[in-house]
């Protein structure tokens, strides 16, 4: 299963239910380019994931770190954690992605001593899986084998999947990762999804910095630190971004004009807004209508 249109809420929070099967996991194949914007974009969850990459490479951001990872490695990033994702090199990358509830992982009398100390760790919103360590291929392959039985449902890969996943939470947990949990680390994440969630319930007004800053309680030079150093952008070069790739859908309905669209995602000038989405999407509003219209 390819999602292509990818669906966040208000809070960035991903709307997709994580289950393509009777229980609560989600197993399938995304090529990256196929999406609707072209990319993943940035969201959250509440489901832990795990990636590996059959073909090509990607560039990850979770939080404000940023990770290559390229096919035959893979990666696992925490519950509540921002991540998005792009191809890189033009790879035509394809990867596995692996999501669960945390609360399936390890039956309810194990998960508060195997898993929620992970879930809550602020010092572990990733980890790189190699193929260096055991460890890490005992999960590449779990990963794999897990896609492998949903695709071809053999009597009782319902009980084959749950033995996979613990298989790959006891070989992430024996990696002897030294957690931590930090009181800061907490409100930084959490102010910057107050902050996110101002503007995506706002992008199609006139948006202030001061604005923004208010909805994370921070003051304008902490706000802009904050989309620095976790987005590496300034919060109104965010506003327009995310005024762009709202523009997207917009653009494909058959009776949408250009003008319209322009003024439903908040800008105030039909110039600005091609100038803007020609930077960001490599074509016009008009061409990208066309393309996405034939």
């Amino acid at each position: 299963m390819q999602i292509k249109d990818f669906k966040i809420d208000q809070n960035l929070k991903e709307l997709t239910e994580h289950r393509t099967v009777v229980l609560p996991v989600a197993c399938y194949e995304t090529t990256i380019s196929q999406n609707m914007n072209g990319y993943i974009p940035l969201h959250w969850h509440d489901e832990i994931q795990f990636v590996f990459i059959i073909k090509g490479e990607a560039l990850f951001q979770i939080n404000e770190e940023k990770v290559v990872v390229r096919e035959g490695k893979g990666i696992f990033i925490n519950s509540g954690c921002l991540h998005m994702a792009e191809e890189k090199n033009h790879s035509g990358c394809v990867y596995i992605c692996l999501n669960i509830s945390p609360q399936f992982v390890m039956s309810q009398e194990l998960y508060m001593t195997y898993v929620n100390p992970y879930v809550q760790a602020t010092n572990l919103p990733y980890l790189y899986l190699d193929t260096k360590e055991l460890w890490e291929r005992n999960i590449l392959d779990a990963i794999i084998k897990i896609n492998q039985l949903i695709q071809e449902e053999s009597p009782f890969y319902e009980i084959e999947i749950t033995i996979q996943l613990t298989l790959i939470w006891k070989n992430l947990i024996i990696n002897g990762f030294q957690l931590e949990y930090e009181q800061t680390e907490m409100l930084k994440s959490q102010r910057l999804k107050q902050m996110l969630n101002w503007i995506h319930l706002h992008y199609t007004e006139k948006i202030m910095l001061d604005d923004i800053a208010r909805a994370g309680q921070l003051s304008r030079s902490e706000c802009c630190r904050y989309f620095k150093r976790m987005l590496k952008k300034t919060p109104l070069t965010y506003v327009t971004d995310y005024r762009i790739q709202k523009s997207l859908l917009l653009l494909q309905q058959p009776d949408s004009n250009v003008t319209d669209v322009a003024y439903q995602v908040g800008f105030n000038s039909t110039s600005y807004f091609i100038d803007k989405f020609r930077k960001s999407v490599n074509m016009t509003p008009l061409a990208y209508k066309k393309l996405k219209n034939r």
